[in-house]
């Protein structure tokens, strides 16, 4: 059982805040990182079909099998971060040491040579394979970094909207400028200018954050990795949050990458693609300055439960008439807004738990909480886009074909609309056993209370 709060001793601990400045410094990462996650999530099935000629078949299992080894080196990199100490930190190193490889990497993944299909297939499993290692090496320890920046509560879910803020208008940047720009310049060409600003701005979070936070129990550098590991399973928040991240980043994933798909062969015009992804991401820039409000009003449990019933709702005005484009655009609207509180909250959320897995085993193993998060969220990714390659490929869809079979074309429309209603319900009944938003003070004061005891 939780210790509980004496009422007339009300929690008053000190804890040490990033200022505001700080606070938005983190988020220069975020944008970096992120729109290059946004970049691959989006384009990258469209060029592998469309660009290189893979069939949908050969890129969903493609998708699956690097987003599961994606994961898997999450978990090494959280177990990496948890051991590292230097005279930088223990996450903040990464990001100095990452950024190259991470920028590097990514221009190799859009410059498939024109060679034979199996050769493509080869450089587009090694080159995936590349990107995946670097890009774990680079955002495990940048999401462990808002848990070490600090432990108010309030400032890391401050910290993550700001970066969420960064995140989406590096999202909305590569939306809608990506396909006319790699019309005009070419993909490689386009994908290094991408490269070159992630590599500054992940610098620029290594050179303008703090690490404060260290364990409250003296113990975090002697746990093995299978006690870190046990400890996980131990965190009933750590795996409701992660099974959460693993369902809705699948259902993401499918939105956004068959948006171009829907918007060429159900829309009939692919050139309003961006009129599709700015309806999405500006509703979503616009509902994070919200989140921050709502937050302090009803929690952060709350704030996100109610973005996924708007995602519902949002699907449900889509279904009204599949093939219109104004309805489309008012549900996209409404998606954009249900999309905000997750991208706002998630990473707090799953920070969080630390403290909970802390109280409970006694071990605090920040990095590998972050990783794990980042496992189900990279597993359920690649499933959407796994999905998406492999119904296309059920339903006989051609890439650079001049039509497609009507069975496509309504697998098209069911991974817009019905396989996410399906995905967003799971999500909310994850969410309603997840209560330690009314736990979490006095989790903390347990945890510093230990803390004096043993000094």
């Amino acid at each position: 059982m939780l210790v509980k709060e004496d009422s007339e001793k009300p929690l008053n601990l000190e804890l040490e805040k990033p200022r505001i400045k700080e606070m938005w410094a983190y988020g220069l990462a975020s944008y970096g990182i992120f729109s290059i996650w946004t970049l691959i999530g989006t384009f990258l099935t469209f060029y592998y079909t469309e660009i290189v000629g893979l069939t949908g078949v050969v890129v969903g299992t493609l998708m699956l099998v690097t987003r599961i080894f994606d994961g898997v080196t999450d978990i090494g990199m959280g177990v990496i971060v948890d051991k590292t100490n230097s005279k930088h930190g223990k996450a903040r190193p990464w990001l100095l040491w990452m950024a190259f490889p991470f920028g590097v990497s990514t221009v190799f993944l859009f410059s498939v040579p024109n060679i034979e299909v199996e050769g493509k297939i080869l450089y587009a499993y090694v080159t995936y394979m590349l990107f995946v290692m670097a890009y774990t090496a680079v955002s495990i320890p940048y999401k462990t970094l808002l848990g070490l920046m600090t432990q108010h509560q309030h400032s890391r879910s401050l910290s993550n909207v700001y970066s969420s803020v960064l995140t989406l208008a590096g999202t909305l940047f590569v939306v809608i400028l990506t396909q006319p720009i790699s019309e005009a310049i070419g993909w490689p060409a386009l994908v290094s200018i991408y490269a070159l600003l992630s590599m500054i701005t992940i610098y620029g979070t290594f050179r303008s954050t703090k690490e404060r936070v260290g364990s409250t129990t003296s113990q975090e550098e002697k746990v093995s990795i299978l006690a870190g590991v046990k400890s996980l399973f131990k965190n009933k928040y750590w795996l409701i949050i992660s099974a959460y991240g693993f369902i809705y980043y699948a259902m993401h994933a499918v939105i956004t990458g068959v948006a171009l798909y829907y918007a060429t062969w159900i829309l009939k015009d692919g050139d309003v693609f961006p009129l599709l992804a700015f309806t999405l991401m500006v509703p979503m820039l616009l509902g994070v300055f919200i989140v921050g409000r709502l937050v302090s009003r009803v929690g952060k449990r709350n704030t996100v439960m109610i973005g996924n019933i708007l995602l519902i709702i949002s699907l449900f005005v889509k279904m009204i008439d599949p093939y219109d484009l104004t309805t489309f655009l008012i549900g996209n609207i409404v998606t954009g807004l249900g999309f905000a509180p997750t991208s706002a909250l998630l990473f707090a959320m799953t920070n969080d738990t630390v403290e909970y897995g802390e109280y409970k085993t006694g071990q605090r193993t920040i990095g590998l909480v972050n990783s794990g998060l980042s496992f189900g969220i990279k597993v359920g990714s690649g499933l959407g886009l796994a999905l998406i390659g492999w119904l296309l490929g059920y339903g006989g869809y051609v890439g650079g074909a001049s039509e497609q079979t009507s069975l496509a074309l309504q697998m098209i429309i069911a991974l817009n609309i019905y396989v996410p209603i399906a995905l967003a319900i799971i999500t909310i009944l994850l969410l309603l056993i997840f209560n330690l938003d009314k736990q979490y003070s006095t989790i903390l004061a347990e945890l510093h209370k230990r803390k004096s005891k043993s000094l």
